[in-house]
């Protein structure tokens, strides 16, 4: 269950442990064509981006390599209607949108985006778990106590 709120320790420390082999694109590969974005001064365009805190730009740094990105989707269920789910990915989808900061990365598909819009990502470490969370969504009317799920607003 720890893994449906975010990267765990357990899962942190096995790929720091194993080093599965990686396999290097060369610098000319035909990346597919994605939106990336770029902070904006306007209201509008800020209504639809993803802030990420330091605190996980630095986390995303340590963790991925090459192509790697942070997938952050919205699903069905838990214990609000609603759970984010992350994951680490290489590939980007035409419908994904890339939010880039510092070089980390997160992506987020078209239909995620109109619940996660405005909302900030974060690397928070507890006693018990350290995770990605989604914190202060502008989209989210109320959330369950471990910040996984929410209902959105009507």
């Amino acid at each position: 269950m720890a893994a449906a709120w975010g990267l765990s320790l357990a899962a942190a420390a096995l790929r720091v442990v194993t080093r599965w082999p990686t396999y290097r694109l060369p610098a000319a590969f035909p990346w597919p064509q994605v939106r990336r974005e770029t902070s904006s001064s306007s209201p509008q365009a800020n209504e639809w981006q993803i802030h990420l805190t330091d605190s996980c730009v630095q986390r995303l740094l340590e963790i991925t390599e090459g192509p790697e990105f942070l997938r952050l989707q919205v699903e069905g269920g838990g214990c609000s209607g609603f759970q984010y789910k992350f994951s680490l990915d290489t590939v980007v989808n035409p419908d994904d949108r890339v939010f880039e900061q510092g070089g980390a990365r997160v992506v987020v598909d078209s239909d995620s985006l109109a619940f996660v819009k405005g909302a900030q990502v974060d690397f928070c470490q507890e006693l018990i778990r350290s995770s990605f969370q989604v914190v202060n969504n502008p989209q989210a009317q109320q959330g369950c106590s471990c910040g996984s799920s929410f209902s959105v607003k009507v």
